[in-house]
């Protein structure tokens, strides 16, 4: 468990639990975990989540997706931005995932959005993480 990266241990244990073809994992919450975390449910990368309280702890439960063949929507998730090495861009530069396929999840001063999003508002910021 990475205590200095809180995105990347979400997006391992996310990872982890696709391959492993679990239904749901649990992850401790955060403000900025929740909005990537519905960014992957507007963009239908899973299926749902919901916010739980245990023993005075709040986690967030992500309820993952599998196509009709139970092979995992997510294929990959790659942390861009580390707390060592900061990665930022301008609207003009925001990378394209795959073509277009994927997407890419960017912190700009308007909120956590996606690159297409910031593309059309014109904003540029953090790069957070590209799912496809």
């Amino acid at each position: 468990m990475s205590l200095s990266d809180p995105i990347a241990d979400m997006l391992t244990k996310v990872r982890n639990a696709t391959m492993v073809q679990l239904e749901k994992v649990d992850i401790p919450a955060s403000k900025l975990k929740l909005e990537v975390i519905k960014i992957l449910k507007i963009e239908g990368f899973i299926k749902n989540f919901k916010k739980i309280s245990q023993e005075g702890k709040s986690y967030i439960r992500i309820f993952l997706k599998y196509d009709s063949s139970n092979k995992p929507v997510i294929h990959g998730l790659k942390r861009i931005s580390k707390p060592g090495r900061r990665v930022y861009t301008g609207y003009k530069e925001i990378p394209r995932v795959l073509n277009g396929y994927g997407t890419i999840i960017i912190t700009t001063s308007s909120g956590v959005t996606t690159g297409s999003r910031a593309l059309e508002k014109k904003v540029g910021g953090e790069l957070i993480c590209s799912i496809w």
